[in-house]
C-alpha cells in the first residue's frame, strides 16, 4: 500500500529534500558523540560543550490569548543560535516517505522510505535511501537514550494504535504515523549533538540494523544506573531545574486540557455532519415533489452540502494536524522529565559520594578520590546539556504552536468563508427565482 503525499505540518524546520540541492559546502567538524564528555572542575567549559540551537524560520503570530496561555512570548524569539545549525551550512538532511505495506505469512507490516542527502566525512556516500520500519525507528531512539544520557532525545509517535483510529493500516493512520517519524527524524539530524551519533550513521546508511546487541546493552546499562543511584537520595534540585521541573507539570495540564476539549469539539463535528447530511438529503428528495420549488429546495441542498463538505475538511485538520502536535509535545515532556530524573540521580551519585569521602578524609587525612571529581564533572555536564537541549526545545516549542495555531485560524476562517459563499449563491437563485414569478404573473 502506497500512502500520497501528506498535507503541511509544521515541522523541525527543514525543507523536504525533493526541494534540497545537494550540500557543496565543507562538512562540520565532528563532535565526540558519547557520554564521556567531561567538563573541567575549574569551570572551563568552552573546550568540551558541543550544543546550540538550530535556526528555524519564524512563522506568523496567531491568537494572542492562546499564546500568553502556553507562554508564547515574542519577546523570547532573540534566543541563542547555533550558527553550525543554520540552513545555510547544515549538511545532513533526511525525509521520510513513501509508506509500503508488507504481508507475509508470519506478519504484516509497514515500511517507509528513509532518504538522505549529506557530505559528511562519516558518511561514505553522498546519497542514501534505505526503507525502515517503526520498530527500526524505535531502535534508534533507545540507542540515542543509551549514549547520550544527558540529552533530550526527541520523541516517538506511539507503537499502538491512536485514540479514534481502528485499523493500524489504514490510510489515516500511516499518514499520520509518517508524518511523526519524518519530524522525529528530522529533530535528531538538526541536533548539534545526536546528529553526529554513530547509531544515526548505521540507521540512515546500513542495509541491515544489529538491534539485539543494542537492546542488551540498554538493559545493562539500566540496571547499572539503578544500582548506583539506589542508595542515594537527593538533598535538593537546584532552583532552575526545578522550575523546569514545574513548567513542564503545569504544560502538560494545559495540553490535556486542551486535547480534551478538542476530542469532545471532533465528536460533536462528526455527530453535526451526520445530522447536517439528513438535512440536506431531506430537501433533496423534497424537491422531486415540488415542480414550484425545485430550483429554491435543490439550491437549499446544495448549500447544506457544501457546508458539510467545509466542515468535513476541518474535522480532518484538527484530527490529522492539530492532535497529533498536540500528543507529540505530551511525549516530548515525558521525555524531558526522564532526563530531569537521569540529572537527579546523578547529582545524588556525587552527593552520596563526596559524602562519604569528606568523613574518611576526616578520619584517615586522605585526598579527594578521583571518583568524586569524576561525578562532579558527570553532574556539571548533565547541567549544561540539559540547559542547551532545553532552549533548543522551548524554541522549536514555539515554532510548532505558531504554525500550528495560525494554521488553525486559517482553517476556521477558510471553513466560514465556504458556508458563507455558499449561503450567500442561495440568496442570489432565491432572488432571481423570485424575479421570475413576477414576471411570469405581469405576462
Amino acid at each position: 500500500m502506497s500512502v500520497g503525499a501528506p498535507r503541511g505540518l509544521a515541522s523541525s524546520g527543514q525543507k523536504p529534500i525533493s526541494e534540497i540541492l545537494h550540500p557543496l559546502g565543507a562538512a562540520e567538524e565532528p563532535l565526540s558523540p558519547g557520554p564521556d564528555v567531561t567538563v573541567n572542575v575549574d569551570g572551563d567549559k568552552e573546550a568540551v560543550l558541543t550544543n546550540g540551537t538550530p535556526v528555524e524560520t519564524s512563522s506568523p503570530a496567531s491568537a494572542s490569548s492562546l499564546f500568553n496561555r502556553l507562554q508564547l512570548d515574542d519577546d523570547l524569539e532573540v534566543d541563542g543560535r547555533d550558527p553550525y545549525i543554520s540552513t545555510e551550512t547544515q549538511d545532513l538532511f533526511v525525509t521520510v516517505d513513501d509508506p509500503k505495506k508488507h504481508v507475509s505469512t508470519m506478519e504484516t507490516y509497514i515500511t517507509y522510505r528513509v532518504s538522505t542527502k549529506t557530505t559528511r566525512i562519516e558518511f561514505d556516500l553522498p546519497e542514501y535511501c534505505v526503507r525502515r520500519r517503526y520498530q527500526d525507528f524505535d531502535w534508534l531512539r533507545i540507542k540515542l537514550e543509551d549514549s547520550q544520557p544527558t540529552h533530550l532525545i526527541p520523541p516517538l509517535p506511539e507503537k499502538f494504535v491512536m485514540k479514534g483510529v481502528v485499523d493500524r493500516f489504514s490510510e489515516e493512520f500511516v499518514e499520520t504515523r509518517m508524518k511523526a517519524l519524518d519530524k522525529f527524524l528530522k529533530r535528531v539530524a538538526d541536533h548539534p549533538v545526536l546528529s553526529f551519533n554513530p547509531h544515526l550513521n548505521a540507521f540512515l546508511a546500513a542495509k541491515d540494523l544489529n538491534k539485539r546487541q543494542g537492546l542488551a546493552l540498554l538493559t545493562k546499562v539500566g540496571e547499572s544506573v539503578k544500582h548506583v543511584a539506589g542508595g542515594y537520595k537527593l538533598r535538593a534540585r537546584p532552583a532552575e531545574f526545578c522550575a523546569m521541573g514545574e513548567y513542564l507539570d503545569t504544560f502538560t495540564q494545559k495540553l490535556g486540557t486542551i486535547d480534551r476539549i478538542a476530542q469532545r469539539i471532533l465528536k460533536e463535528q462528526s455527530e453535526y455532519l451526520t445530522e447536517q447530511r439528513e438535512y440536506g438529503s431531506v430537501y433533496s428528495s423534497w424537491a422531486g415533489s415540488e415542480e414550484e420549488l425545485h430550483r429554491p429546495l435543490e439550491g437549499v441542498a446544495t448549500t447544506v452540502s457544501k457546508c458539510c463538505c467545509a466542515m468535513d475538511d476541518l474535522s480532518e485538520n484538527m484530527s490529522q494536524d492539530f492532535l497529533p502536535v498536540l500528543r507529540e509535545y505530551v511525549l516530548y515532556v515525558e521525555s524531558m522529565k526522564t532526563v530531569l530524573r537521569k540529572r537527579d540521580q546523578s547529582q545524588a551519585e556525587y552527593e552520596g559520594r563526596l559524602e562519604a569521602a569528606i568523613l574518611r578524609r576526616q578520619e584517615d587525612k586522605m585526598p579527594m578520590p578521583v571518583e568524586v571529581e569524576k561525578c562532579q564533572d558527570k553532574v556539571e555536564c548533565f547541567n549544561a546539556d540539559l540547559k542547551a537541549d532545553w532552549e533548543r526545545w522551548q524554541s522549536n516549542k514555539r515554532q510548532d504552536f505558531k504554525q500550528l495555531l495560525t494554521g488553525m485560524a486559517d482553517k476556521n476562517i477558510n471553513y466560514y468563508e465556504k458556508c458563507q459563499a455558499s449561503w450567500e449563491s442561495l440568496i442570489t437563485l432565491l432572488q432571481d427565482k423570485q424575479t421570475e414569478d413576477k414576471r411570469s404573473e405581469t405576462n
